[in-house]
């Protein structure tokens, strides 16, 4: 099930989606973009199966490649399969991240790592 979670402390609303929305082993979170000084990141869980806060995980820039932000934060292993997923869906990403689309439309676009 995906959810909208809003932090008003930090003003911050992210997207989080599920291993069974991505086919990744744990959960993601994309968000729009509020005037951020960053460019397009995603965050992953660094807990298998869906579970974990967004506070707690470590950020993926999506251009001009996937890379870490702080390398070593996942194992090598899970930045190959992020790195997959957002190469699969970099335009939803960029897309959701440029307020050019919302949820539903992430939804619809999305696609799974098989």
């Amino acid at each position: 099930m995906t959810e909208v979670t809003e932090t008003l402390a930090e003003d911050w609303a992210a997207v989080k989606l599920e291993p069974d929305e991505t086919g990744l082993p744990m959960a993601v979170w994309i968000t729009e973009n509020d005037g951020y000084p960053h460019d397009v990141r995603v965050k992953v869980s660094t807990i298998r199966g869906g579970r974990g806060s967004w506070r707690a995980a470590p950020s993926i820039a999506v251009r001009p490649q996937p890379r870490e932000i702080i390398p070593g934060s996942l194992p090598a292993a899970d930045v190959v399969l992020i790195s997959r997923w957002i190469e699969l869906n970099r335009g939803v990403i960029i897309d959701f991240w440029n307020g050019a689309i919302g949820t539903r439309q992430v939804l619809a676009r999305l696609q799974r790592l098989s």
